[in-house]
């Protein structure tokens, strides 16, 4: 009569286990994206959704002048989405940044392209005449 009970605390954590693995999946990819490029700054601000007010220890901004942007790329993998940065400092060495951007709606990512790359005609066109 109890045997069957045994084999529900078997199913009970493997639920558990599934749900602690899907949580941690979710930690890992959930973050919040902003984008500002009013102004003669860049920034791109990218944080953790998940307790952020608490401990925010996955905040990474990146503020650089419009001039100083050399280049981007969107990585669209299957499950996660990463803008990545390339950027001149003024000491002539390039940074590489990288952005999360699994949850940004399309059309957000397609303002933040269009965005960047107006900014880079304009360099472009800056560093020609």
């Amino acid at each position: 009569m109890f045997k069957s009970l045994d084999f529900l605390k078997d199913e009970i954590f493997f639920v558990l286990i599934g749900l602690f693995i899907v949580l941690i999946v979710f930690h890992s990819i959930a973050g919040y994206f902003e984008y500002d490029s009013d102004g003669s700054k860049i920034i791109v601000l990218n944080k953790g959704l998940l307790l952020t007010e608490y401990i925010n220890y996955r905040e990474r901004k990146l503020e650089f002048d419009r001039s100083e942007l050399a280049g981007y790329k969107i990585k669209n993998f299957i499950i996660y989405k990463s803008l990545v940065l390339l950027v001149n400092k003024s000491n002539g060495k390039s940074i590489k940044e990288r952005f999360n951007v699994t949850l940004v709606k399309k059309r957000k990512l397609k303002y933040v392209k269009q965005s960047l790359r107006k900014n880079l005609k304009e360099n472009l066109k800056r560093k020609q005449g």
